[in-house]
């Protein structure tokens, strides 16, 4: 995994703007939304719950906000239903993308998801036309600076736990485990008391694809930045090593 460590685009993201941090919140939220609907307010009989707990207070969410979203979904029960939809398609030369989104209109967001591909000279794609290309991991990056075990035990302890693999990069861990396995992972890290810098369970690409036109760059650039600026969507995965 080296050299495609996500830790610098974590640190990056953080460092964003207001505006990008509300957004994170929003979606962060509608996560909340979902797991609250369907296993309930009570973390310790959630799992899902606690996963999105957990990734809300990686991203520096206020506890009273967490909680205001847990009551929230809680007590009301004509809350807006979101529901999770997925789309492929290919950037510029290729790229494969993965657009995940919750939404409370179908309509409005494959537009607009359509729209962000089009307008970055890309085209959405049949389900299943480059998922196939990806593994669905649980990832979770541990910031070197914030760890004070040795590596070693770090090592042992997320095996024993269930993880699948453990990498060091320069500044940080990488903690991979299958998508059942991740809750107990980042569970027995928590318990721990190890800081983690993201937890998530995500789609890797098997292989990275490098664009060395600059017109294909921006044109991918922008397909990315509308689809981070659209509400609707949750994540986007791609291939591309930038």
């Amino acid at each position: 995994m080296s050299g495609h460590s996500k830790f610098a685009n974590i640190k990056h993201k953080k460092e964003k703007n207001d505006a990008a941090k509300g957004k994170i919140f929003t979606i962060i939220g509608r996560e909340i939304a979902v797991a609250v609907k369907d296993g309930g307010p009570d973390p310790a009989n959630n799992s899902k719950l606690r996963d999105v707990i957990a990734k809300a207070k990686a991203n520096n969410m206020p506890n009273d906000t967490i909680d205001r979203g847990i009551k929230k979904a809680a007590g009301d029960a004509n809350a807006v239903n979101y529901e999770y939809v997925t789309y492929e398609g290919y950037g510029p030369n290729g790229i494969a993308i993965i657009v995940e989104a919750l939404t409370d209109n179908k309509n409005r967001t494959a537009a607009n998801v359509r729209s962000a591909f089009t307008k970055g000279n890309g085209s959405i794609g049949t389900p299943g036309c480059v998922s196939y290309s990806f593994d669905k991991k649980g990832q979770i990056i541990i910031d070197k600076e914030e760890c004070e075990m040795d590596a070693d035990d770090l090592m042992m302890m997320v095996l024993d736990a269930g993880a699948e693999d453990f990498s060091e990069e320069e500044d940080s861990y990488e903690v991979l485990t299958s998508p059942d396995d991740f809750s107990a992972v980042r569970e027995a890290l928590e318990k721990e008391e190890i800081p983690m810098a993201s937890a998530e369970v995500t789609m890797l690409p098997q292989n990275y694809v490098e664009l060395t036109d600059e017109n294909a760059i921006k044109c991918l650039q922008r397909t990315l930045d509308l689809l981070d600026e659209d509400d609707d969507v949750q994540a986007v995965y791609h291939n591309w090593d930038e």
